[in-house]
Parts: C-alpha cells; structure tokens; sequence
C-alpha cells in the first residue's frame, strides 16, 4: 500500500488537468507502427540499424502528429545534406526552442 500511496496524485492528474487521458491509448497508438514494423523486419542485428530505426520511427511518428509530409520532409532532408545547408527543424516552432544549436 505504501507504493500506492506513493503515486496517488498521479493516478488523478486526468482528473485535475483538462486534457489529460486516464489511459495511455494515445502512447500505445503511437508505438504501434513501430511494433508492427519490428516484428515484420525481425528488428535489426546491429547498432547502426538500431539507431537508424529509432530515427527513422521517430522521425515517421513526428511528421504524423504534425501533419507533415513524410516524403516531402525526407526530400527537403535529403536536398539540405546535398546542399550543404541546415535541414528543416522536426522540433514545433511554436515552442520557441532554438533549432540552430
């Protein structure tokens, strides 16, 4: 009971701020493009296909929640590296972060 007690209050955030879920749908959701990928490709052997898959999914999952193009974000990418140039940030602008860091 203790660790209970322990998370209690975030057990009832949804309750107390306004668009907060009481389950983790949104995150399973989210996830399962990834799951369905790795079981399908029966993941990758190396450290280099793992980090390329994580960027890849995270840059595929990014582009959907902000309604981008995936091919047109890919394309820009892929001109910039040409080019020399800096690539388009994945990071909202809204947020105010600086991207040229």
């Amino acid at each position: 009971m203790p660790e209970l007690e322990k998370w209690w209050a975030a057990l009832w955030t949804f309750d107390r701020v306004d668009g907060a879920e009481p389950t983790n749908n949104v995150a399973e959701r989210a996830l399962s493009p990834a799951v369905l990928w790795r079981k399908g490709s029966f993941g990758s052997d190396s450290d280099a296909g793992r980090r390329f898959t994580e960027r890849f999914l995270t840059v595929v999952a990014t582009c959907r929640q902000q309604g981008r193009g995936l091919l047109d974000f890919l394309t820009a990418a892929g001109e910039a590296a040409l080019h020399g140039t800096a690539a388009q940030s994945l990071l909202p602008a809204s947020r105010g972060l600086n991207t040229n860091a």
